[in-house]
C-alpha cells in the first residue's frame, strides 16, 4: 500500500480541477496546469480534494498510484504559491543583471553569458550576485536553474562559481610545499 497515494489532495480556496478520462487540469490564481495520468490509476474529484486510485494490484499500478498523486500536489502547489530555485555567484567580478528578458553573466569568460528566460519561467537578479527562477512547473523551474548553474559549476578548491542558495561545496586542499 502506498502511503503518499492514499492521501487525497486537498484543492485550496481559488483551486479547480476538473477530470476527463486520464488528463486532469487544476486551474488557480498563478495559471492552468494538466498532468495526464498512466492507465494504472484512477483519478477522481470529490468534495474540494483529489483521490488517486490504483486499477488492479500489480507493481505498477502501485508505483504510479504515488507517483500519479505527487504529481497531481505538485500541479496544485504550483498554481497556488509556484516554485522558486535561488541561486548564489560566489567570485571576483562575477555577476548577473537582467536586461528584459535576458540574464547577463559576467562570469570570468572572455564573453558576457546571455541567458534567455523560457516562457512560464520569470528570472530575476536582486543582487548582482543573487539569481531567483520562479514559475509555476517545478521541472521546468529546476532545469532552468540548473542550466544557468551550469555555465559555471562551483569548483573544490576556491568555491567560485554558481551554486544553489544553501548548497555545501566540499573544499579540497592545495598543493603543499
Amino acid at each position: 500500500m502506498s502511503r503518499i497515494g492514499k492521501k487525497a489532495v486537498a484543492l485550496p480556496s481559488g483551486v479547480t480541477a476538473s477530470v476527463s478520462g486520464q488528463s486532469i487540469e487544476v486551474k488557480g490564481p498563478k495559471g492552468t496546469r494538466s498532468f495526464t495520468a498512466t492507465d494504472d490509476v484512477t483519478l477522481l474529484v470529490e468534495e474540494n480534494a483529489v483521490k488517486v486510485e490504483p486499477r488492479g494490484k500489480s507493481k505498477r499500478a502501485r508505483q504510479q498510484w504515488g507517483m500519479s498523486r505527487t504529481m497531481v500536489a505538485n500541479l496544485v502547489a504550483g498554481v497556488t504559491t509556484g516554485f522558486k530555485k535561488e541561486l548564489e555567484i560566489q567570485g571576483v567580478g562575477y555577476r548577473a543583471q537582467m536586461q528584459g528578458n535576458t540574464l547577463k553573466l559576467n562570469l570570468g569568460y572572455s564573453h558576457d553569458v546571455d541567458f534567455v528566460a523560457p516562457e512560464g519561467v520569470t528570472i530575476t537578479a536582486p543582487k548582482q550576485t543573487e539569481i531567483v527562477v520562479e514559475g509555476i512547473d517545478q521541472q521546468q523551474v529546476g532545469e532552468v536553474a540548473a542550466k544557468i548553474r551550469e555555465w559555471r559549476r562551483p569548483e573544490p578548491y576556491k568555491g567560485k562559481g554558481i551554486r544553489y542558495k544553501g548548497e555545501f561545496i566540499f573544499r579540497k586542499e592545495g598543493k603543499k610545499k
